[in-house]
């Protein structure tokens, strides 16, 4: 039965189904993956995340014929030469035209084929948002929309080029994926994962080199990776943030904060079981993501739980700011993305527990 003050109690059914219920529940957590100890998740090294889609499109190229890559004259800096060298008959570069790759790639895909467009997080969505809103997503055109150098960890290009609102713009048009991986490995995963999905996607990953852990673990698209179990609060982390949650997580776990960290690598579809599991659990969150506070990860999950079951919520995000020119990971300080933020955010919630 439920435990009292879990809230799990206030789901039961009418007594006539509760062994039904009950068999549901059992059978969710058998399928559940395990839950690592934070402290034994390690970095077995740095690789951007941006290296992991070029390995995982051309691999991906090689698995299915239909697939065809087009960039905006950023061929290498989106790691897209490996599939140009490969399948240079299946290679477009449309040159600095962004608002023309989309729709080239729009009939692509109404021809059958399976194209990945790529260029900066920028130009992927605010330079191109009308030609994506009518070409692609209304139409539910078959188009991966790559985004590279993404957020804050861009560096020195500064403001103009870090887009931080882009998972906001993209997650509201109907139908469309939105996927932010963590990881070089879960990047190359969630490429080929996307090619084998049907409809719009918008896959975003990062310039610099990043610690790498997600070795060996599964993707599936719409499923959160549960990295280590924790009960006194849920630390929901996507993209770069994700290992800044986890290096928070383990210094909190020295000072006897117990911390359950999970990746939410797809922020649309939302895995709503899975964080309505964690919450009723821990009954207090954090969420942490390299983007505005506003329309990303944060307010996704803040909409699911208002409704569903209402605790005391941080963010860790970018309040309402435009960024700047310097190293990212000063940058990730300067605007309250760093792990002494993950930590003060854990504490205040849990103040409010």
């Amino acid at each position: 039965m439920a435990k009292y003050g879990s809230g799990d109690w206030k789901e039961l059914p009418p007594f006539s189904n509760v062994f039904g219920f009950l068999r549901r529940k059992t059978e969710n957590i058998r399928h559940q993956p395990p839950f690592m100890n934070i402290q034994d998740i390690q970095s077995t090294g740095t690789k951007a995340t941006r290296d992991g889609f070029g390995q995982g499109l051309l691999e991906a190229g090689r698995q299915n014929p239909n697939v065809v890559g087009l960039t905006a004259d950023l061929l290498e800096s989106l790691q897209m030469q490996h599939f140009k060298k490969e399948f240079p008959e299946r290679f477009f570069q449309v040159g600095i035209a962004e608002a023309n790759m989309m729709g080239i790639a729009a009939g692509l895909a109404t021809a059958g084929k399976i194209p990945f467009t790529g260029t900066f997080a920028n130009f992927s969505t605010g330079r191109v948002y009308d030609q994506i809103r009518q070409s692609i997503a209304y139409s539910h055109k078959n188009v991966k929309i790559c985004a590279s150098h993404a957020g804050l960890t861009l560096g020195e290009d500064g403001a103009t080029h870090q887009i931080l609102e882009d998972v906001g713009m993209m997650r509201m048009l109907p139908g469309m994926t939105v996927i932010n991986p963590c990881d070089y490995h879960q990047t190359k995963l969630a490429t080929l994962a996307i090619a084998d999905h049907h409809g719009p996607v918008y896959l975003r990953f990062g310039r610099p080199a990043w610690p790498m852990f997600t070795e060996n673990m599964k993707f599936e698209i719409g499923k959160a990776l549960h990295l280590a179990s924790g009960t006194d609060v849920t630390i929901f982390a996507t993209g770069h943030l994700v290992w800044t949650s986890i290096e928070a997580a383990q210094e909190l776990a020295t000072q006897g904060i117990s911390c359950e960290v999970i990746n939410i690598h797809t922020i649309k579809p939302l895995d709503s079981e899975a964080i309505l599991d964690s919450v009723s659990k821990t009954r207090a969150v954090v969420v942490a993501e390299e983007h505005q506070r506003a329309g990303g990860l944060g307010d996704a999950i803040a909409n699911l739980l208002v409704h569903k079951l209402p605790v005391p919520m941080e963010y860790v995000g970018v309040n309402d700011s435009f960024g700047e020119s310097g190293k990212p990971s000063e940058l990730l300080d300067k605007y309250g993305l760093g792990k002494k933020d993950v930590i003060w955010a854990v504490k205040d919630v849990l103040d409010r527990k």
